[in-house]
């Protein structure tokens, strides 16, 4: 089969005609974006939406939740769309095409506070964060987030961004490599996986989602739990996305930015997010250092409000029938409240 040379951040990379092709062909074109929204009900209804409300959805993918949100907004209500997939925005914009009330911004959640002051907003009535990767990054192939296919690694949810998998997987040293396979993909081979990853990429280049997966998965035995490039390709993707070292202060600066009244989901999908997320909120709650036997609190802590639900909302078995990608999800809602004296 005949071959061509294309190059990406830095990698000069030798691949078939097919694969390429396959591979760009749809550039410039906006692509269907399908994401079944998770927990839509139970978002919606933690959400606690006022009519002529401000509320901003952090992770807005194809607007599957966005859309439900705006669809109980008065004219005067206003959603505010954050993505840093250029393609989501795009599907986002013709989801929403119906309304006028939102703004759409190509930019990462963790800078919520910089996207509302640059909005001249300063405050609003509900925020919320669907973690982690979508539907439509995981089914579209050429993004290089499936260890299914045949494609160039890639995994950035933000094109713009430099770091990718490429850089990931062939620069890294092994010690750092075992580090993030173990750390965000819990995988108990994370050293042999590493191990064997460097010594590959010694002969040539791993430039493919198959190439990578095919050394994984000689690197550990055989387990009927999933396919075994499942937990790398998850940690992999999480180190060149950027998506659990912010995310404790990302969701304290959420808190910041509501009103009081002010509600704010997060959806994850790890035990990692989900620990991050729980920490953040148990800081903002705050914790009361009086004596139990006083009838009121007097040392005054200081809080920012409740935790709605101590323990996490997960998919119901009706949703898991028609949704497979809800099962690891957990939904937890803050909301802020000055502590009354």
């Amino acid at each position: 089969m005949p071959t061509s040379t294309i190059r990406i951040n830095g990698f000069v990379l030798e691949m078939p005609c097919k694969t390429i092709i396959c591979n760009f062909i749809k550039r410039g074109v906006v692509l269907e974006f399908k994401h079944i929204p998770v927990l839509l009900n139970e978002c919606i209804e933690g959400l606690n939406i006022k009519p002529d409300g401000i509320y901003v959805d952090g992770t807005i993918g194809g607007a599957g939740h966005s859309r439900k949100i705006i669809e109980k907004l008065s004219p005067k209500g206003l959603l505010i769309g954050i993505d840093r997939d250029n393609d989501a925005l795009k599907a986002a914009e013709q989801n929403l095409k119906p309304y006028t009330n939102y703004k759409l911004v190509h930019g990462n959640h963790d800078d919520i506070q910089d996207i509302l002051s640059e909005l001249n907003i300063d405050k609003v009535d509900g925020i919320l964060l669907d973690l982690g990767v979508s539907s439509y990054q995981l089914d579209e192939k050429e993004r290089g987030f499936s260890y299914t296919s045949d494609n160039i690694l890639d995994m950035r949810m933000d094109q713009t961004q430099k770091l990718s998998a490429l850089e990931v997987v062939n620069e890294y040293s092994e010690q750092e490599l075992a580090n993030v396979i173990y750390q965000y993909g819990e995988e108990r081979f994370a050293k042999k996986i590493a191990k064997n990853i460097c010594i590959a990429r010694k002969k040539e280049k791993i430039t493919t989602t198959k190439m990578l997966a095919d050394i994984i998965e000689k690197s550990k035995p055989y387990s009927k739990d999933g396919h075994p490039a499942k937990r790398t390709f998850q940690a992999i993707r999480i180190e060149v996305n950027n998506e659990i070292k912010p995310l404790y202060d990302t969701i304290l600066n959420s808190i910041n930015c509501l009103k009081t009244g002010g509600r704010l989901c997060v959806i994850t999908f790890h035990s990692l997010e989900d620990r991050a997320v729980k920490e953040a909120y148990i800081e903002a709650h705050g914790k009361c250092t009086c004596p139990k036997d006083l009838p009121y609190c007097i040392c005054n802590y200081k809080t920012l409000g409740n935790i709605i639900n101590r323990k996490p909302i997960e998919a119901s078995e009706e949703e898991l029938k028609t949704n497979s990608r809800a099962k690891s999800a957990k939904l937890r809602i803050f909301e802020r409240r000055e502590k009354e004296s």
